[in-house]
């Protein structure tokens, strides 16, 4: 069956989520999300050879950067959204497989998007980008995340040459209501784009890490997928042993979750 085409809305705005394959993180260290932040930058400020100011190719509201997906609030331009997250993300990943050494694609090949249609909508996608990271646990106040754009909007009395068009949305409402709203939390009775959150995990993604290097001398999770299969497997089978999730120990490799899930079948058969 054909893919059905994306709704199209008469603002040209999209919260849009683009997250890893398998959901495998995406964003390894610092670099990694400056990184992305850049490529974001190129799409809307653009030049030709000859350093002349040429059209954007789409203007951003919002972003936030979480390890394995990314949100936006986006409006296109001269292309359409597809087109414009198409080269974002083929941008990253070039730098990303060359930095770490790997093949293939990164991103889930069909990005998620759902119209903005009204003002209404267009804060509460703002309030729920934004809230992210307090929703995952990683901070306990919007303005302590270093990956969003909320620290723009704080100081966009000051702010310059910042990625974010704040200015469009000031003038809509004043940057203390804009607050007020954004850092109430969000209504879980919203039905709005996620990355299905998979809960707490009995062990961190930090211990599997040290688990790789300690043991396997792996710097980075990846190095697992150019193993062999019989050496992979056993290292995978040392991650569900030491209590690491299928979901998570996917995300944190980029291993698919059908292999991940056989071989933790296999070690639980084993303690049987």
């Amino acid at each position: 069956m054909a893919r059905q085409a994306r709704r199209q809305d008469g603002t040209g705005i999209y919260h849009v989520m683009l997250r890893g394959i398998n959901r495998q993180n995406i964003f390894e260290d610092e670099e990694d999300y400056l990184r992305l932040l850049g490529c974001l930058h190129a799409l809307c400020i653009r030049h030709d050879d000859n350093g002349m100011p040429l059209p954007g190719l789409c203007t951003i509201y919002a972003y936030c950067l979480m390890s394995n997906h990314v949100h936006l609030l986006i409006q296109e331009k001269d292309e359409s959204i597809g087109e414009t997250i198409k080269r974002l993300g083929v941008s990253y990943a070039r730098y990303y497989n060359k930095k770490y050494d790997r093949n293939g694609h990164l991103f889930q090949d069909r990005f998620k998007s759902e119209p903005v249609n009204e003002m209404s909508y267009f804060l509460i996608f703002m309030r729920y980008i934004h809230q992210n990271p307090v929703k995952a646990g990683l901070v306990n106040n919007i303005r302590d995340y270093p990956w969003s754009s909320w620290k723009e909007y704080e100081r966009h009395t000051t702010v310059t040459n910042g990625l974010c068009k704040i200015g469009s949305v000031i003038k809509h409402i004043p940057f203390a209501e804009l607050k007020a709203f954004v850092e109430t939390p969000v209504d879980e009775s919203l039905y709005i784009l996620d990355i299905e959150n998979d809960g707490r995990f009995s062990v961190s993604d930090e211990n599997l890490r040290t688990i790789l290097k300690e043991s396997y001398g792996m710097r980075n999770p990846h190095e697992l997928q150019s193993l062999e299969k019989e050496q992979r497997n056993v290292v995978l089978a040392d991650l569900c042993l030491a209590g690491g999730d299928i979901r998570q120990i996917a995300r944190i490799t980029g291993i698919s979750f059908g292999v991940v899930q056989k071989i933790k079948r296999k070690t639980d058969e084993r303690k049987m």
